[in-house]
Parts: structure tokens; sequence; C-alpha cells
């Protein structure tokens, strides 16, 4: 009679929230991206690192794979568990254990939503200024693993420039304390680096220390209607040189329709084919005059049509809920989607490639452009029709992925820009990693988690 491992998982842990529950496997089992069907063997729910070091020494020993769960809000399957894991939700470790007023860093458990991190850093008058429309649900241990950028890159960069220090627990179930949150550390390898952006396959972050910064002055958000591509960049080359900018996103007409048939409002009585929405400093009358007189320039040059500058906070919510609503609003369509990038001095000649490549090879498909236009990043979402299988639908979005990818190889860009690789793009990180490269990934992988127990099939 085989015994299952839970049972000894059990026995070592026997205050563990530990379920098997039917709607709690099909629920912790998966992410955004809908393409797998769950079936994790159960759900751990840990309350503290020893819990976490246990099971993972646990899986080292029975060979049972973990498979870490933040808010579960990837986009390439990263979370999902669909053959067997122990998905371990961190959910529980949710506290912020510390405030630093000297260092200005703010220490906080791994399940902490990203939302919770803004209120706790504005309570010490301070910002943690990593942001994006997910921040309700999405967990900093998770956006460490993706090293999740958002929409004021431009301004602030990536999780990764805000991560002071970490503690890790790797595929081994050994604790590493990494960094101690030192401005200047000098002593070899800095291995923090390593678990931003692994996407849980080195071990689980068990606890982050984030930098703060503060608060920007005040900013108002102004929303053009852009007529043609080209433009695009022409515009952010004049917002960029003359108003000092948190953000710069664009979004095109048939993402305007899916956001207003999930209850936005139009902005402008006539449709563009592209719109861009960018927020910016206006401290005093100096700076919201200098963004009308951007706004005139652009009007002037033919590069947009028509703008509408936020009077209030409320207008401001408004105007972005224009980009922030569009993942949400595609969500019903389980759309295929492409999260690439490249350097922003190269954007333009590749929109124009990438245009032209969609335009033939996706003839009969309704095609979502939105992105970081301003930090080089693109969120191409492709809308299965009706009519066609769901299988012959991904089995074309990869035939055409598969042309993108060597436009970005031309291009010298990535195939993932802020959503990891996960299931979804494995079989694409030769277009944008090395044979070399990947091998030593490979190399560190194998030296932190010996056994490969850590989210096994993702990245590689």
């Amino acid at each position: 009679m085989t015994i299952s491992p839970l049972v000894s998982l059990r026995e070592r842990l026997p205050q563990l929230k530990l379920t098997t529950d039917a709607t709690d496997l099909e629920h912790y089992g998966r992410d955004w991206t809908r393409r797998w069907t769950p079936a994790p063997l159960a759900i751990a729910l840990p309350a503290d690192i020893a819990e976490v070091q246990t099971i993972v020494r646990w899986a080292n020993e029975t060979g049972v794979a973990i498979v870490p769960s933040g808010g579960r809000t990837g986009l390439s399957g990263g979370a999902v568990a669909a053959n067997g894991e122990l998905v371990v939700s961190l959910e529980r470790m949710n506290r912020v254990l510390g405030f630093d007023a000297a260092d200005r860093t703010l220490t906080v458990q791994p399940g902490i939503a990203l939302e919770a991190v803004h209120n706790a850093a504005r309570e010490h008058g301070l910002i943690y200024p990593v942001d994006f429309g997910a921040r309700g649900s999405c967990q900093i241990g998770g956006n460490i693993a993706t090293n999740a950028g958002g929409i004021r890159v431009i301004r602030y960069g990536n999780t990764r420039n805000w991560i002071a220090s970490l503690k890790v627990v790797t595929g081994a179930g050994e604790l590493l304390e990494l960094n101690r949150s030192l401005v200047k550390n000098a002593t070899g390898y800095d291995l923090r680096h390593l678990f931003i952006g692994s996407e849980g396959t080195l071990g689980l972050v068990v606890e982050a220390t984030l930098a703060l910064t503060e608060a920007p002055p005040a900013s108002q958000v102004l929303l053009f209607a852009v007529p043609h591509m080209q433009a695009l960049m022409q515009v952010f080359g004049a917002c960029r040189s003359r108003l000092q900018l948190s953000a710069f996103e664009f979004f095109t007409d048939r993402a305007l329709h899916h956001v207003r048939a999930h209850g936005a409002q139009a902005p402008f009585e006539q449709v563009s084919p592209y719109y861009v929405v960018t927020e910016f400093d206006a401290a005093d009358e100096a700076a919201q005059a200098e963004a009308l007189a951007v706004f005139e320039h652009c009007l002037e040059q033919g590069w947009v049509s028509d703008g509408v500058l936020s009077q209030s906070e409320a207008q401001a919510r408004s105007l972005w809920r224009l980009r922030e609503g569009i993942t949400e609003s595609l969500a019903p369509h389980k759309p295929y989607k492409n999260d690439i990038s490249v350097r922003i001095g190269v954007v333009p000649a590749f929109l124009q490639e990438m245009q032209e490549l969609l335009t033939r090879e996706y003839p009969q498909f309704d095609v979502v452009w939105f992105g970081h236009i301003g930090d080089g990043n693109l969120h191409i979402n492709i809308v299965k029709p009706a009519e066609i299988d769901y299988a012959a639908f991904i089995a074309e979005c990869e035939r055409v992925t598969e042309l993108m990818c060597e436009v970005l190889r031309r291009h010298g860009g990535s195939i993932s820009a802020e959503h990891g690789i996960g299931l979804v793009k494995k079989a694409y990180l030769a277009s944008a990693r090395s044979v070399e490269e990947i091998a030593l990934m490979r190399g560190i992988r194998a030296v932190l988690d010996p056994r490969g127990v850590m989210n096994p099939g993702k990245l590689f």
C-alpha cells in the first residue's frame, strides 16, 4: 500500500495549513494564463520561514515538486501547477515587519499585496514607486520573482532597483540573507540579484527589505489622440524633453474598444487609431503651462489630433483607467499575449516592422496593442475568434511568435519584458539568450536547487 507523501508532511508540520479541497486546488493551481488545467497535489500555506524550510526539505526527500504562489497575476504560466506539484502559497506571510527611517527601508513578508506596501510607505511620508494595475492582488514576492516593471519604469526603473536585501530559502532548504540592506557592498557576487527575476526556480523569497523614496511633486495626466504610429515616438520625444515624466503609455483603438465595453467612457468624440497617456510633474503653474505648450507643439506638427489634461484626481484616475483597464477587459476572451521589448532608440523601426508582420499574419484576428512604449515595452494581445478552436488558435499564435522572435533578434530585443518566461515562453528563450548564457543559467539552478524541486518545467 502506497502512503501519500502528504502524510509525512503533516507529521512534520502538524500546525501547517494544508488543503486538498477541489476548489482550492483549482484556485491556487493556476495564474491568469488559464491555458493549463490545474492539478496540484495540495496547497500548503506556511505561516513563517521555519515552515517554508521544512516544506522545501520535505520536497527534496520525497521528490515532490514545489510551485511557489503569490497573487498568481502572472501571464506566462509561471505559477501553474498542472502535474501533481505542491503549491506553496505565501499569502499568510503578509505583514510589515519593520521600517527604518534612517535607511528609508520597509521590511515586509513576501505575501503582502503591492497596494499594502504603497499604503505602509505613505504612512511614513515616503513611497515605494513600483506600480501597476494589479496592485491590489499581486504580492511583493511575486513582483520580485518576475522583476516586475509596470507603469513608472521611465522614472523609477524595475523592482530590482528597489530591493535593498532579501531573505530566501534555496531549493536545498538553506536560508540565505542577501546584502543586509547595505548601500555599498563589494564582497563578491551579489546573490540577491540572482533571485530577482528567477521565477521561483532557485528558491522562495521569504522576506524583503524595500528601498523607499520621497513622493514626487503633484502630477497631472495628459491624454493624446495620435493619428498615426510614426508619431508615437515623436510625441514621446517632445514630452521627455520638456516635462518631468513619470509614465508614458500607449494603446490602440482596439484596446479602447474593449475597455469601453468593460465600462469606461470614451475620452473624445472622434476615434483615433492610437492614444498616449502620460503622467508628469505639475507642481506649479509654470509646469502646467509647459504641458499645454507641448500639446500645442504636437498639434501644430500633426503628431496629435486631440488631447485632454486632467483637472482633478478623479479625472486623472478616469484617464488612467483607459490604459490600466485593458488587461482586465481582455481577460474573458482568453487572449494570446506577447510581452516584448527593445531599446528605446529602435522603437520606431521596430514598430513599423511589427505592424507589417501582424497585419500580414493576423488578418482575421483582433490584435490589441498597448504598453510602456516610453521604456520600449509592448504588449500585443491576440483575441481568439469565437468560431476557432482554442488549440488551433494557440498553434497559429505560436507560429507567428516564431516570426516575431526573428524580428526581435534583428533589433536586439527580448521575448519577455516583464512577465517572465514561465511555461508560455520557454520555447523562445533562445531568441534572447545565447547557448552559453542558458548553460550558465542551468548550472546556477543546479547549484541552488540540486534536486530540481523548485518550479520545474518553468523557464527552461
